[in-house]
């Protein structure tokens, strides 16, 4: 599998599956090469600033027209889109689930979408979702693509390939990917089975954050995303195309394989990033530094510094900080929360959140350390260690997130979450 990386995001790249097929210093010259059709993909407004703008001209064997055909509704029930209603009896609060067995069914990436939360309003183009996907069986003859937003994967157990319109992506755990509003999809198994988690972004796309005072370099690196090399089908075979757009889903029967795109040019593409390469900051004498540190990418909204979504991570790190509570301290804030953890041991719960699970800490409620975590921090000789063998993320949004019917009654809702701070007593004695 040819992979190209990324020289920034933003940045204009090439690739080309067959010599000549590119167009050179035109982008839709009156005969394209081996007789393909030139078709541009925008993410943004011809208008957007340049810096802004995202397109991506593709050279295909058939225009996209011809990739579709009469749509039909389907149900997909529980791949929801925001808004949500809150569901009528789940209490106010901090919740947290335990990891939903695979089911025994099968289930393709479409299919095997469950949708854990909504945020926002999918129509306006603003806010999120949050999902558990679980995929037992490949997408054949058939395909996909979402026009209301792009879909951050973030893989728990089992790898997958996604082959896409410009070029094939295998990921694992560890790994994450990227795909565009509009990109059209295939899912295939590696393993025998996969589930992990999606965030579908209605908003601006992800980017690199800004770094401020960390200066040049630190945290994700954009030379360490990799784009896929250009790959086509050139396949007439009977298949169907599936696509979400306003928060419901249309098929359609078509000829032929719509991944025939022979070469591309643009900044407008699917990516995948190893979360391994990821360059931790923290503090290096003393206090807790602000979770924005563990940043990999944001979507950012019309309010300065405050995120449609941030996707951060906290992974394998040296803690070395003196006198200080090590641990995530304990906080309400505008931003909720959507945690999973793929692997290892989460610090701030060590006991009751295990990979695979989630958790939701929505705006305006606290949380933290539970007892263990707490009363260990607190009192831990604090030599420097390693934060070893542990991967954990979260999806945060400026918007609250609504817990969907399907989550609220999901076997593995842990009811007595709020209990593992019962045991947090008064400390004060009045003594310095």
């Amino acid at each position: 599998m040819a992979l190209s990386y990324l020289s920034g995001f933003g940045n204009e790249f090439q690739t080309e599956a067959l010599p000549g097929a590119l167009p050179v210093g035109q982008n839709s010259p009156q005969r394209c090469p081996y007789g393909l059709y030139a078709e541009q993909l925008s993410g943004t407004a011809f208008t957007a600033p340049r810096a802004d703008n995202a397109r991506s001209w593709l050279y295909r064997i058939r225009p996209s027209v011809k990739h579709q055909g009469r749509f039909s509704r389907i149900d997909l029930p529980l791949w929801r889109s925001a808004p949500t209603p809150m569901v009528e009896g789940l209490a106010l609060g901090p919740l947290r689930w335990g990891p939903p067995p695979m089911p025994s069914e099968a289930l393709t990436f479409v299919t095997g979408m469950r949708t854990i939360t909504t945020a926002g309003d999918a129509r306006v183009q603003s806010g999120m979702a949050a999902h558990l996907y679980f995929v037992t069986q490949s997408m054949a003859q058939d395909y996909f693509y979402n026009a209301d937003g792009e879909l951050l994967v973030v893989p728990q157990q089992g790898s997958l390939r996604f082959a896409t319109e410009l070029g094939v992506l295998e990921v694992a755990p560890g790994d994450i990917c990227v795909l565009p509003r509009g990109m059209k999809f295939r899912v295939e198994l590696i393993d025998k089975s996969a589930r992990g988690y999606v965030c579908e972004n209605y908003g601006a796309a992800f980017n690199l954050p800004d770094l401020g005072p960390i200066g040049a370099n630190g945290l994700a690196n954009a030379r360490d995303f990799q784009t896929p090399a250009a790959a086509f089908e050139d396949r007439a075979e009977e298949a169907r195309l599936t696509v979400k757009w306003g928060g419901a889903f249309h098929a359609c029967d078509i000829g032929q394989s719509p991944l025939d795109v022979v070469a591309w040019h643009g900044n407008y593409a699917p990516y995948k990033y190893d979360l391994k390469r990821f360059s931790p900051v923290n503090a290096v004498l003393f206090d807790h530094p602000d979770p924005s540190i563990f940043t990999v990418l944001t979507a950012p909204s019309d309010t300065p510094g405050t995120a449609n979504v941030d996707f951060a991570i906290f992974p394998e790190r040296w803690m070395v900080a003196e006198g200080t509570f090590r641990p995530p301290w304990y906080h309400m804030n505008v931003m909720s929360e959507f945690m999973g953890l793929i692997y290892g041991i989460y610090d701030a719960k060590p006991d009751g959140f295990q990979p695979g699970g989630m958790s939701l800490h929505n705006a305006m409620l606290p949380h933290g350390p539970d007892q263990a975590a707490f009363d260990q921090a607190s009192r831990e000789a604090l030599q420097p260690m390693k934060q070893s063998g542990t991967l954990a993320f979260m999806f945060e949004t400026r918007f609250p997130q609504q817990v969907t019917d399907f989550a609220a009654k999901l076997e593995t809702l842990d009811k007595d979450y709020v209990d593992c701070w019962s045991g947090l007593e008064k400390l004060f004695d009045g003594t310095p």
